[in-house]
């Protein structure tokens, strides 16, 4: 099958790329309100640009009655984030987090997920998910006729789950992935394991 873009709706070229650019990892992204608690919210527009900075990236559309997402409006407040990437038995929390609410009306309230604070950072981190990251955002572009907004973030910390870190055998710090199962996102109200895990040598 051949698929001419220029054919497409938004939508349907969205119902296209979701599909098919797979897997994609989830930015669980926890952002301090205006007025008090904080908002949390699911992104699958999201991965790392480079390391020197260490910088990631996630995109955000509006609301169904146009308005920012509250994660754009939180960012122009306070430029600092707390990325998550949460687990595969995370992804009912996940999927609730993504439901439009009111803005101030925190999603906390409806997973009942416990935040725990982490020496010298501002904003605090979701205590189950195996994976935060503190970041700041250093830049913020508009693209597209809807003003799909692209974060760029610079991570500043990192967190990892204890049981999840080895050294390997240069001495480097390794992440277990089969034990951190991260959670996939795929198209529609499809998410995906990671499955087998698997090593190739990169050739020299």
């Amino acid at each position: 099958m051949h698929i001419d873009f220029d054919t497409l709706s938004p939508n349907q070229a969205y119902h296209l790329m979701t599909q098919t650019i797979i897997p994609r990892p989830v930015a669980w992204v926890l952002t301090a309100n205006e007025t008090s608690g904080y908002n949390l919210a699911p992104f699958s527009f999201f991965n790392a640009i480079c390391s020197n900075p260490p910088l990631v990236m996630f995109s955000a559309g509006k609301k169904p009655d146009g308005s920012p997402k509250d994660t754009r409006h939180n960012l122009g407040q306070s430029k600092q984030l707390v990325i998550h990437i949460p687990s595969v038995d995370q992804a009912e929390e996940v999927t609730e987090t993504a439901r439009t609410l009111d803005y101030g009306d925190s999603e906390l309230y409806k997973i009942q997920h416990p935040l725990v604070n982490e020496p010298g950072w501002d904003l605090p981190r979701l205590e189950k998910a195996p994976v935060a990251m503190l970041a700041e955002l250093t830049d913020l572009h508009e693209v597209g006729p809807n003003k799909q907004a692209i974060f760029y973030c610079e991570v500043k910390a990192l967190y990892v789950r204890d049981d999840l870190v080895e050294q390997d055998e240069k001495g480097r710090t390794r992440v277990d992935a089969a034990k951190m199962q991260p959670l996939a996102r795929l198209g529609g109200g499809e998410y995906a394991s990671l499955g087998e895990v698997f090593k190739l040598n990169r050739p020299t």
